[in-house]
């Protein structure tokens, strides 16, 4: 714990921490939680994975004054269940505070009304919001920002995506001239600048690169589609896999309806996560995943910005992302908390080579294989046919390692679970 200590966090964050056996600071909390706590604007640039959550959830909760009985501090999130995973967060860390207690409550869509004006009856220290509530509750006088110190905006390049910024703004726009506002993002758009100059002062920027992310031990495989069906070649290499726990993601809600109800046909059990889930669905679908009912998760990139499902062994992606960049977060689902994992992406060898060739560019080490008759088969590297020369008929695929079929490490990790979560099995 010496490495959080040095930055004189009240006892009851170090004791959570230690409790949750984190013990050392990533480097975006390293470079940043200083500065949260001097009261300067930040901006954390980073990939998913890094450790950003903490970096303004510890200073963020440091702050509190659990005497003043007012909202201090709003996190916003782009989507309800980043949302609520970003307050289950908050409260594992609140929860050894001695004395006067330090509340926290959402603010999200597909919640009842009514009852969130009733809960805010007694506002709370820290509000996690969803953009759409947090502007509804505000515009019609429930929720108080007026004496608000502290703003968090996370995954800021998808609310700008999303037309988000333009409600948060109008919020932001009511707390004090004063406010201190904390926004972390994947990229940081251009089209993002005039938010961020209305409302930062010479903030902290800190960009972590990939690179200097903690490494995770992630084999990204590549498969080639041959003219055949993309939705039954998924379902065969997730049916093949095994997985402990499996993501596969489509770029649209189209596609992931269409592999769901191809996967029903086929008996595979597996839920679906995109927009036009219901809001009581959605929250089955999370409860789902958490008592580890299901054994796949086909999601859209909804999915794959900011939200932490646990033990997810391999990632399957029906296509390449329409936005390259989120090949990256999609793949940062696995190979999480010391794990391995694997990421399997079907593409067409006529359209989709070149932005395999831009991942190469971007150091992402990518191995070739063929799927027939439910077996992989290593190739070599399309995309370089000079090494196809160089190698003799018979060396054809050495050296690429093939797909684990027993997933050994995060059985391990299963039979490790604290109580509640031992010796569920997958149907």
């Amino acid at each position: 714990m010496k490495g959080f200590k040095r930055f004189e966090l009240p006892p009851f964050l170090l004791e959570a921490l230690e409790k949750q056996h984190i013990h050392r600071p990533a480097d975006i909390q390293e470079r940043l939680i200083p500065a949260v706590l001097n009261k300067r604007d930040v901006i954390g640039q980073s990939q998913t994975g890094t450790g950003k959550t903490l970096a303004f959830l510890l200073p963020l909760a440091a702050r509190i004054d659990p005497e003043k009985h007012h909202i201090q501090a709003v996190i916003t999130a782009p989507t309800r269940e980043l949302a609520s995973q970003l307050h289950q967060e908050l409260v594992k860390l609140l929860e050894y505070k001695d004395g006067t207690p330090i509340s926290a409550k959402t603010l999200i869509g597909g919640t009842d009304r009514q009852k969130t004006v009733d809960k805010f009856q007694q506002p709370p220290h820290i509000v996690t919001a969803t953009p759409g509530r947090l502007k509804d509750m505000t515009d019609s006088g429930v929720v108080d920002v007026s004496k608000v110190e502290m703003l968090v905006v996370d995954e800021a390049d998808q609310m700008l995506d999303m037309g988000f910024i333009e409600e948060i703004d109008p919020v932001a726009a009511q707390m004090p001239e004063t406010l201190q506002m904390m926004v972390f993002s994947a990229t940081i758009p251009e089209a993002l600048q005039p938010f961020l100059r209305k409302y930062m002062t010479s903030p902290r920027h800190v960009h972590v690169r990939p690179e200097e992310a903690s490494p995770a031990d992630i084999t990204h495989y590549f498969v080639p589609v041959r003219h055949r069906s993309r939705t039954e070649l998924t379902m065969e290499i997730a049916a093949r896999l095994q997985p402990y726990f499996a993501i596969l993601f489509t770029s649209t809600k189209e596609e992931a309806d269409e592999v769901a109800d191809a996967m029903s046909m086929k008996g595979i059990e597996a839920d679906v996560l995109h927009g036009d889930i219901s809001p009581r669905r959605r929250k089955q679908v999370m409860r789902n995943i958490d008592k580890l009912d299901v054994q796949y998760l086909i999601a859209t990139d909804l999915a794959a910005r900011g939200m932490d499902i646990e033990g997810v062994s391999h990632i399957i992606n029906h296509s390449l992302p329409k936005e390259l960049g989120y090949y990256v977060h999609r793949a940062g689902r696995t190979g999480r908390a010391g794990a391995d994992g694997e990421v399997y992406t079907l593409i067409d060898e006529q359209s989709e080579y070149p932005r395999v060739a831009k991942l190469q560019d971007q150091g992402i080490t990518c191995e070739f294989l063929d799927f027939k008759k439910g077996e992989f088969t290593p190739m070599d590297d399309p995309l370089h046919k000079s090494l196809k020369k160089k190698n003799k008929p018979s060396d054809a695929g050495a050296g690429v390692k093939k797909p684990k079929k027993v997933k050994p490490g995060y059985k391990k990790k299963a039979a490790q679970r604290p109580a509640g979560r031992q010796n569920k099995k997958r149907r």
